[in-house]
């Protein structure tokens, strides 16, 4: 099996609970992940242990689609979530790709009024598997620090 894993993190003003909140709601995803367009499935939150929700992505040339389940909250330091294959499915339901991709967001107060949020992607594929190019750039620094970075500007 192949592990691509990716992490970043960023020292927010806002309380744990604020940054948690904003960022564990995936309706917000699209004001503030690169590639995020839509988000179906979120009717209440907070969201709890087990529920299921899809998120619409731009890659490469057409939308994709990603289905969510969530694994863990622990307001306000915890939050884990996983697709499970087929990744990026056409809109119509085929085709993907085999693999497990498992995002962790962790929050903590590492002094008096700082909450730094940790975000963690990782992308399980079977042994010689091929990984496409645009989930690539999405474990790439970059991409992830201008979804932190969106986030900032939408917390203020």
């Amino acid at each position: 099996m192949g592990i691509l894993t990716t992490s970043s993190e960023t020292a927010f003003t806002q309380s744990p609970a604020t940054v948690y909140d904003f960022v564990t709601d995936p309706r917000n995803w699209p004001r503030t992940y690169p590639g995020s367009t839509g988000i179906e499935g979120v009717d209440e939150l907070p969201l709890k242990v087990g529920d299921v929700w899809s998120e619409k992505g731009q890659i490469g040339a057409e939308e994709q689609l990603f289905t969510w389940r969530l694994l863990t909250a622990v307001r306000p330091t915890k939050f884990v979530f996983q697709s499970v294959g087929p990744l990026g499915k056409h809109l119509d339901g085929t085709g993907g790709w085999e693999g497990i991709m498992t995002i962790s967001y962790t929050f903590s107060t590492p002094g008096p009024g700082v909450t730094l949020f940790h975000r963690n992607l990782s992308t399980e594929v079977p042994k010689f598997a091929t990984i496409p190019d645009a989930i690539l750039l999405s474990h790439a620094p970059s991409h992830i620090d201008s979804y932190h970075e969106g986030v900032g500007k939408l917390l203020g």
